[in-house]
This record gives structure tokens, sequence and C-alpha cells, in this order.
């Protein structure tokens, strides 16, 4: 029996990773949860944990005094309190965003495991994060499908045989058209991704290929390997995750139906793999796959993530920050689909760039960027 805590449980990937739990028979020491009050209280009602943290201290109160027996936290401080329970055996953090960054740090402090679905604290902090885990000891397993698909096929060879990795993206729901098809494309058009079913903020990301772009970084500091290793290639299909190419020519891929319940489960249960109820995979029905090459000229954000790599710092909490921003302008119609990689971008080349950044300028490059896409929009 291990002890988990997950971060984020109301969300898409939350939801998922508490199946899985159940599957695998996990004692559930710990939900955080942002708003979502009511499916907080059915989660309690079926799960039981010792503790629950919502960000309302409204709510808080309110939880507290229906459920006497758990103990009930609020806010940022109730999430790294949770995060940093002895008794977990694994932290699985799937809060959106670089709000989940407080999470991770503390996770990797106290866990034993962290299974992370939160890329943007590798995207925005893995200089500080990656080492840290060193530190303490806490292994991180990749709960992302295409870096899971990396992890399971590095299991073939060794670190120092790996030649690249090829990284997979679906295209989101736009891949084939040009800038002058998207001007008008309205949050409901980026929402229809073809292939899986996410949270708005990531399937937008998808629809920029932002999404890949932080993929791109997160591969790099997740697996030690240098930008020029990682190729990204449209995979339309969705059922190649991502590759492995190691020196001698061989390439190891992992390959499934579209399901996220599969990398939570290997993330968790590593070096082990449980049983869950999965579609079987069959090649026949699929009958033929497709790749092409990304479009870095319609979908800058993918290119300004890679170029982001070499010049390293505070870039990709600038990046991450102005893009939260943004997309949350986008999905309240404020702004046009393809001012979210302008709003990026302005952000990128106007906030202070801090060469050597701690926590503390993480967060304040974040807080720049979100005020400079603001600016940016009133110009």
């Amino acid at each position: 029996m291990k002890n988990i805590t997950i971060l984020g449980s109301t969300g898409s990937i939350g939801t998922q990773a508490l199946s899985v739990a159940k599957s695998c028979n996990y004692n559930i020491v710990a939900l955080t949860a942002g708003r979502n009050l009511d499916l907080l209280m059915q989660q309690i009602e079926k799960f039981n944990p010792e503790y629950v943290v919502i960000s309302s201290e409204t709510d808080a109160k309110l939880l507290q005094e229906k459920y006497p027996d758990i103990k009930v936290l609020w806010g940022e401080e109730g999430v790294e309190t949770v995060a940093s329970l002895d008794k977990n055996d694994i932290v699985l953090n799937s809060i959106v965003g670089i709000a989940g960054l407080k999470g991770t740090i503390a996770a990797v402090k106290h866990a034993k495991r962290l299974a992370l679905a939160n890329k943007e604290s590798l995207v925005c902090a893995g200089s500080i994060v990656m080492p840290m885990a060193k530190q303490y000891g806490c292994e991180i397993t990749p709960v992302d499908s295409e870096h899971s698909a990396m992890f399971q096929s590095m299991q073939s060879g060794k670190h120092g045989e790996i030649e690249s990795v090829i990284l997979t993206a679906s295209g989101g729901p736009f891949f084939g058209k040009k800038a002058e098809e998207l001007t008008g494309m309205k949050a409901a058009d980026a929402l229809k991704h073809p292939s899986w079913n996410m949270g708005n903020k990531i399937t937008i990301d998808s629809a920029t290929l932002m999404n890949k772009g932080f993929e791109f970084i997160e591969a790099i500091w997740l697996f030690d390997l240098k930008p020029e290793q990682i190729e990204v290639v449209v995979h339309r299909e969705s059922i190649i995750h991502s590759a492995v190419e190691f020196k001698d020519g061989n390439v190891i891929a992992q390959l499934s139906n579209p399901d996220m319940r599969l990398p939570i489960s290997y993330a968790i249960s590593y070096p082990d793999r449980v049983e869950i109820p999965y579609r079987k995979l069959k090649l026949a029905e699929i009958g033929k796959m497709s790749f092409y090459e990304p479009d870095l000229e319609t979908f800058g954000c993918l290119q300004l993530c890679m170029d982001s790599v070499s010049r390293g710092g505070n870039s990709g909490a600038v990046i991450n920050g102005a893009n939260e921003e943004a997309v949350k302008l986008f999905l309240n119609d404020k702004i046009g689909f393809l001012d979210i990689y302008n709003c990026v971008k302005y952000a990128y080349d106007n906030v202070e760039y801090i060469e050597n950044p701690d926590i503390n300028d993480i967060f304040e490059s974040d807080k720049q960027a979100r005020a400079c896409v603001n600016k940016y929009i009133m110009r």
C-alpha cells in the first residue's frame, strides 16, 4: 500500500489519477483543488483522504464543518503543507501553470517520488528543481504522455547510448492552416482538439504549439538532453507518443491509444506495471500513420521556446507567464488567436533578462511578463 497525494485533484489529470490510484489500491493521503468545491466533496466521499486543500478560506471553513475528521487547509500554504507530508510516498502534481511550482518544490524536498504533470515547474525553474531533486533524493517521473513515452523507451539502453529523441505532436485543431486563416479563430475553434480531451488551458497551448515548446524544454531538463538531440514531428493520429533513437540506429517508440491513464499509471507505479482498464491498440483499425514537420512560421510559439533554451536564465518563466496571461485573455475573447504569440514575444523581448535566477526571480519574472502582456494589448 503506497501513500499518494494529488495536487490538482479536480482537474483533468487529477480526476484520471484518482481512478488509476483506485485501480492500484493506493491510499489517498491528500487532495487539493482550486474552486471546484462540489467535485472535491465527491472525491472526499469516495476516497476519504486525511487532508484536503481548497483555494478559498470560506470554502475551507465549509468543508471543515462538513468533514470534522479531515484536516482542511486552504491556499498556497495548504498545498505546500500537504506536498511536504513525510508520509507521502508519491506526490502527483497536476496543478496547471506556475501555480504548481511551489508544490513541486515542497514535494521534491520531502517525497520519495514526484509524478510530474505540471510541466511549467521545469519550463520556469528547471535549473532550480532538477538539482534540488538530486540533492534531496526525490525521483521525478513524467506524467505527460510524450515524456512518459521517452522514459519508457529509454529503458532499452543507457543514457550515453541515446542519439536523439523524437517528440511527437498532434498538430492541434489548426494543423495545415496558415496565419491568414487563423485571424478570426475564436476559443471555441481552438478548443476542438483532434485527439485528446484536456483542460482549456492546455488545449489552447496545443493549438498554438506552445505546449510542444514547453515539452521541448521539459525534455531537456528531465532527461539531460541537448536541444539538438530533440526532433519535433507532427503525428496526427497520436498513437506514437514519442520515440528514442540509440547510437546503433535502433529507434524504440511507445504506442498506445490516446489515454492519459496509461502514462499516469506508469509514473506512479514504476518500475512495476499495474493493470488498469484501457482500450487495446489495434493497428489494423488505424490503417496508417502520418508524420510532418511542424510549421514554425505559422506557429511561432514553438520556435520561441526552442530559441529560449540557448538564452536560458529566466526566459522560460517569462514565456510561461506571458502565455498564461495571453491564453486567459483569449479564452475571454479579449484578444485574437494570433495575438497570443505577439503578446508572448513582446514580453520575451521586454522583461529584464536574469542569467541565474533564484526562485524569487522566477516569480517576479512571471509577474512582469503578465504586466507586459497587458501593456501590449493596451497600446
